[in-house]
């Protein structure tokens, strides 16, 4: 090869990957069905070598039932109890992305474990109301929560102040990519 040609670079990505801060040994996100935590969430854990958790699936292992037939057979209160002892397990782990179930910063006792446990950086996949409503409505999954969009976005009303409080990086995903996300969140984690 002559010296005015250049090598091909390898076949893996040539984008350099920020190092997460050593101040951070979990990144939880929250917001609204919808906002991407489960989509955002493994390719963000991909893009730094760590792990992903969704509670909710967390929560199916533990108990061996789906998050409906926790609701239809128990309830929400103990359903979010369950959740509780949960995330207080998801939160042990180390280098870990955790997506949160979009109720779970309702609980006091959650924010306050989330807050509260060292090395944790909660972020907020924000979008207004009806793009959130859309995306669920596109991905053809039955949730019952939206089955009347007027009482959904009440709830989503409630919630917000929620998920913006608790968190220290916000993102507007209405107008990024799942890349550009993810990018705004390492970004900011850097700056953070």
């Amino acid at each position: 090869m002559s010296s005015s040609q250049t090598e091909p670079l390898p076949a893996t990505s040539a984008r350099t990957v920020p190092p997460v801060p050593s101040s951070v040994r979990r990144i939880v996100l929250t917001g609204f069905m919808g906002a991407g935590k489960s989509t955002i969430g493994r390719m963000l854990a991909e893009r730094i070598g760590w792990s992903f958790l969704d509670l909710d699936t967390h929560i199916e292992n533990r108990t061996g039932t789906t998050i409906p037939d926790l609701f239809s057979l128990h309830g929400e209160p103990r359903f979010r109890r369950l959740e509780s002892t949960a995330l207080a397990s998801a939160l042990s782990q180390a280098n870990v992305v955790l997506a949160l179930g979009g109720g779970a910063p309702e609980e006091l006792t959650n924010r306050l474990m989330i807050e509260q446990t060292p090395f944790t950086l909660a972020v907020f996949l924000d979008a207004p109301f009806p793009t959130l409503f859309d995306r669920c409505m596109l991905q053809q999954i039955a949730r019952p929560v939206l089955a009347d969009p007027v009482l959904a976005e009440q709830r989503f009303a409630r919630r917000r102040p929620f998920y913006s409080r608790l968190a220290r990086i916000a993102v507007d995903t209405s107008v990024l990519t799942a890349d550009e996300t993810i990018e705004a969140i390492l970004n900011r984690l850097n700056h953070a």
